[in-house]
């Protein structure tokens, strides 16, 4: 399985770069769909869709949304709402689980959730590359939820002990989210001290660091959630070692719209 794992990364690794940081514009819009379109398609089999022609269906629905979406910028602001919005719901819902899974239960309410998953994190991406610093700012989101992995990682395999929800996801715990939070801090304030930010500027880079880091985690821990509902151990087999797209980007899918929404509030950027 290792070695499966250390090839597929190898092999998508010089893709995934090149699409993030090289493309612009449209081509970039269009990379980025393929990789939601391919979630959405994922998506449709946790949300209870077992035939394939109604999963290809609904991933061809995403990717209309997504080009309606292209086509009409002045939306970009309230796709970004309803991120946020549908962020705060999942906490709730992840926390809850499983007497939480009555009101979403059904394949329609399934639907529209992944909607509200994958249609911002798309949003939020083509947003950046429109920004000031935009292939800095892919950086910075991918860096903070890598950076969380890996220091919730570490931290839980040496510290954990308190369940974070054990309903959904009995692997993790709470001393992984300190040390994830922890690690994601001292990065922030590296780049605080290498870029002289102002005192200002420090804390309001820390508050977000966290705020994004905490999302990035019930991003996680939402698709555990539908995964452990439907019965299922990978979003699919489409990555050897990996399993699925989704597997891949369910921490970003939260952590994108929502440092896409920081920053606007910000200022960084007009929508």
């Amino acid at each position: 399985m290792l070695k499966q794992r250390i090839i597929t990364a190898l092999l998508l690794l010089p893709f995934a770069l090149g699409g993030f940081f090289l493309l612009d514009g449209a081509l970039f819009a269009l990379f980025i769909g393929a990789i939601v379109a391919l979630g959405a398609w994922e998506w449709a089999r946790l949300a209870g869709l077992t035939a394939q022609v109604q999963r290809i269906a609904f991933a061809v629905l995403v990717a209309l949304l997504l080009l309606a979406l292209y086509r009409l910028p002045a939306l970009a602001p309230w796709v970004l709402l309803l991120a946020v919005l549908w962020w705060a719901v999942a906490t709730l819902l992840v926390l809850s689980y499983p007497s939480s899974s009555r009101y979403w239960s059904s394949v329609p309410t399934k639907l529209l959730i992944g909607l509200l998953i994958l249609l911002p994190a798309w949003q939020g991406l083509v947003l950046f590359k429109l920004w000031p610093e935009a292939n800095w700012l892919i950086l910075a989101v991918m860096v903070l939820v890598w950076g969380a992995d890996i220091g919730a990682y570490f931290a839980g395999r040496r510290f954990g002990k308190r369940k974070l929800a054990p309903q959904v996801s009995p692997g993790k715990s709470w001393e992984g989210v300190y040390g994830g939070l922890l690690t994601t801090l001292l990065i922030c304030l590296g780049v605080a001290i290498y870029r002289d930010w102002s005192p200002v500027s420090l804390v309001l880079g820390l508050l977000g660091t966290a705020l994004v880091v905490l999302i990035s985690v019930v991003g996680d821990l939402t698709e555990s959630m539908f995964k452990r509902q439907s019965g299922v151990k990978d979003s699919s087999s489409l990555l050897p070692g990996h399993g699925g797209v989704l597997d891949r980007i369910d921490s970003l899918t939260a952590a994108i719209p929502v440092f896409a929404a920081l920053l606007w509030l910000a200022g960084w950027g007009a929508l």
